[in-house]
């Protein structure tokens, strides 16, 4: 109990706390890992991030993420990704780890965010890791045709996702910057009905030959708010490690693909950039 206390103490001592574009943005040191910090934004957790050990992702829907970097080619080669959405920039750091000279784009809105994570979280200088701050979807607009390996989204305004980020327009620009063959992974958050997730299935659907999600089976089932990661490509995905690795994680997870994923949408059509919406915000219990 003492060890806790004293943790706690150390916690709320070294806490960075400054404001920034998005809200309140907190830098938490990890009690546990000497240099690792969780970054909270209005007290909404975004990001976990080790810089003695960029390849440790301690979020789970940042490790499963994590398991769609290590299969978009084979192991330690170099990709060309984009990043939409930076927050501590965890998923470009581990890219970086695991697959040194890979060249990233990320794209983060909240400058302020950015300069924080650079003055307290520094990236390694060997690092090919550029930060743009702009829009994600007007940033992606940037990435030339046919450039990335893997585009990577992970984009929430006020722990939501904003509405021009869900729609088919949306992924007409991330199949126009993505190599053929190349990989998109996005971080979808619903609860109960699904019916945003049901229908990002199926916006994905109507632009991807290949698709899978990767999700708690309790979050699959509706029964409560959480995190899925949508995977898609135009040619094969690596379903059988894919499936291997999320059932292995200390949360395990299901994959589902096919037909399964196809009856999941429940005849749900496609978003528009007419039709779209933000994603539903979560249950002020998420967070507690």
């Amino acid at each position: 109990m003492g060890r806790s206390r004293d943790n706690r103490r150390r916690a709320a001592a070294e806490a960075v706390v400054e404001a920034v574009e998005g809200g309140l943005a907190e830098l938490i040191p990890d009690p546990d890992r000497a240099r690792a910090w969780s970054l909270l934004i209005d007290g909404a957790p975004q990001s976990h991030v080790d810089l003695d050990d960029p390849a440790h992702l301690s979020f789970e829907y940042q490790r499963r993420i994590g398991h769609v970097i290590d299969l978009a080619a084979p192991p330690g080669k170099p990709v060309q990704a984009v990043h939409l959405g930076g927050g501590a920039l965890t998923l470009a750091r581990y890219t970086a780890a695991t697959r040194p000279r890979s060249t990233q784009q990320v794209v983060e809105r909240d400058a302020a965010l950015v300069q924080l994570v650079r003055r307290e979280l520094p990236l390694d200088p060997g690092a090919r890791i550029r930060v743009r701050s702009a829009d994600a979807r007007e940033g992606l607009a940037k990435v030339p045709d046919g450039w990335a390996d893997l585009i990577v989204a992970d984009v929430f305004s006020g722990a939501r996702t904003p509405a021009h980020l869900t729609s088919t327009e949306f992924l007409d620009e991330v199949r126009r910057a993505l190599r053929p063959g190349g990989v998109y992974t996005a971080n979808l958050a619903d609860g109960p009905p699904l019916a945003h997730l049901r229908a990002q299935i199926a916006t994905a659907a109507a632009r991807f030959a290949e698709l899978a999600l990767i999700a708690d089976p309790a979050v699959l089932r509706g029964k409560r708010f959480g995190n899925a990661i949508l995977v898609a490509s135009d040619s094969p995905l690596p379903l059988a490690e894919l499936t291997r690795r999320a059932a292995s994680d200390p949360h395990p997870a299901r994959l589902e693909h096919g037909a399964k994923l196809t009856d999941f949408t429940g005849g749900a059509t496609p978003v528009t950039d007419i039709s779209a919406v933000a994603s539903p915000a979560p249950p002020p219990s998420v967070f507690r």
